[in-house]
């Protein structure tokens, strides 16, 4: 058995939980005191239809489907902690998905409790306890087939006998623990949590069980995960509600203020770049009782993690993250693209970025390039964006005398893209851009560029030039906006994009 491999003895663990069970709510887990933190349950048949991404900017690993959706997102920092839980109800294509992750995890769990619907449509959660057959051909499966450890999350049965025949089935496949949800299929939280099966359970196998069921009714502070823990006899508790109320339940010293567990979850929303509707969810389930306050209404009320960080006081927090990403978005991409012009199709390409404080107030490559093309009594230039779905980034292509030209970097804005997509046309064609401190070339406003050199007081002639140029290029903008319909709504979010 291999040193740092996942032990389930004498731990505490956050439960696996549907839309809450995402990576900044993991992390904040495993700063308060958690021992493991579970994913909330994938799917499989969504999971096995992704690909492995590893995010440079987020400094994450994404399992991305191909609608681009990021459905599982992970880091280093929670990689020999983290399990990763699959609803399945196939033991070939729990493999596979298992394979998929198995290098960024640190275990492999199979859900056979849950008894919501969109968990036993299939046969999946707590559907796999009438077939224990498909359990043991599930588990012995993912067992012999990957190299870590390999679990499972069950309920109770109508018995006590037959639940510990089927733990001790699932014991003999080799899995290295068992998680026991103390209530029956049909029971909810409000109904008692049965110590008593899970304590059977216990006493009846040889590997570590999970005691889990405990929430509200058994543990309401971190002193209660212990008792609970003896009530059941179990090696280990994992706590799902508690937790997702106020995570600090796994904190030693005792609570923090629930103000303080909230942002600090919202910052690592922030940082992990975290889907804004599971952010809102996760931040009214811990608010709770509160969710009608001016806060909770604020928070609802959110659209983007942007207007959430506004309703705690983090905007600054989220403006700094905001830039250090794009620093490091900018790093990568200037040092993965070739600084010369690449033939891309029928598209020259070019890594060039658009930096404002490179050109002079009122002056923009756009301008000289329409300036020069009047001057070749050239058909003005057309542009056409597009935006990237994973950030919301912005690229343009410009059409200049049946030639195309873009920029191989992505930019934040469109009008920084039809900027940086002018600046390699003019590069590529020797046209001077107008940067500070280039010759002048004659092309755009010779007399502001006078003026702001002597500061002598601009004619009126200039100044209707000035508006002439500033309503062309007005114009060429717009009508690259409809031409690419850029009139229209931008689409909702990708989910933890």
């Amino acid at each position: 058995m291999s040193a740092n491999r996942l032990s389930f003895t004498n731990i505490t663990a956050l439960a696996p939980m549907v839309r809450v069970g995402t990576l900044p709510m993991r992390l904040l887990a495993l700063d308060y005191g958690a021992d493991v933190v579970y994913c909330e349950e994938l799917i499989d048949i969504k999971m096995a239809q992704c690909h492995r991404v590893e995010n440079k900017v987020l400094q994450t690993v994404d399992f991305v489907a191909p609608d681009d959706r990021v459905m599982f997102r992970t880091c280093e920092r929670e990689k020999d902690r983290v399990v990763f839980q699959m609803g399945t109800a196939d033991p070939d294509r729990a493999l596979t998905v298992a394979r998929l992750v198995e290098k960024d995890v640190a275990a492999i769990d199979v859900n056979m409790g849950c008894p919501k619907e969109y968990s036993t449509k299939g046969g999946m959660g707590a559907a796999l306890l009438s077939n224990p057959d498909k359990i043991e051909a599930i588990l012995k499966t993912l067992v012999s087939g990957v190299f870590i450890p390999v679990t499972c999350k069950i309920r109770i049965l109508p018995t006590v006998e037959e639940t510990i025949s089927l733990v001790q089935r699932i014991e003999k496949t080799g899995v290295a623990a068992i998680a026991v949800h103390g209530r029956f299929k049909d029971e909810r939280p409000r109904h008692p949590v049965h110590c008593d099966y899970i304590q059977a359970v216990a006493q009846a196998v040889s590997i570590p069980v999970i005691a889990n069921g405990g929430s509200l009714d058994q543990v309401k502070t971190n002193a209660d995960i212990e008792e609970f823990r003896k009530a059941t006899g179990a090696s280990s508790v994992m706590l799902a509600r508690a937790a997702m109320w106020n995570a600090s339940i796994f904190a030693k010293e005792g609570p923090h203020p629930l103000e303080r567990v909230m942002e600090e979850y919202l910052k690592y929303a922030i940082r992990y770049d975290n889907n804004a509707f599971n952010s809102k969810y996760c931040l009214c389930q811990m608010l709770r009782d509160k969710v009608e306050s001016p806060l909770g209404k604020q928070v609802q009320a959110a659209q983007t993690n942007a207007e959430i960080s506004e309703a705690y006081g983090l905007q600054e927090f989220y403006q700094q993250i905001q830039e250090q990403l794009q620093t490091r978005r900018d790093a990568l991409q200037s040092s993965s693209q070739p600084d010369r012009p690449v033939m891309d199709g029928d598209i020259t390409t070019m890594a060039v970025k658009f930096e404002r404080r490179e050109y002079p107030p009122q002056i923009t490559p756009k301008m000289f390039l329409l300036e020069w093309s009047r001057q070749e009594k050239l058909e003005q230039p057309f542009y056409e964006i597009v935006q990237r779905s994973q950030d919301r980034a912005f690229q343009a292509t410009v059409t200049v005398a049946d030639m195309k030209y873009r920029s191989s970097l992505w930019e934040k804005s469109k009008k920084f893209a039809e900027q940086a997509a002018a600046i390699v046309c003019l590069r590529v064609l020797g046209i001077p851009e107008g940067r500070i401190g280039e010759e002048d070339s004659g092309l755009v406003c010779k007399r502001k560029r006078e003026r702001k050199l002597n500061g002598a007081a601009e004619e009126e002639g200039s100044k209707k030039r000035h508006v002439a140029d500033q309503k062309e290029e007005t114009e060429d903008s717009e009508t690259a906006a409809v031409a690419n319909g850029d009139d229209r709504k931008p689409d909702a979010p990708t989910e933890q994009s």
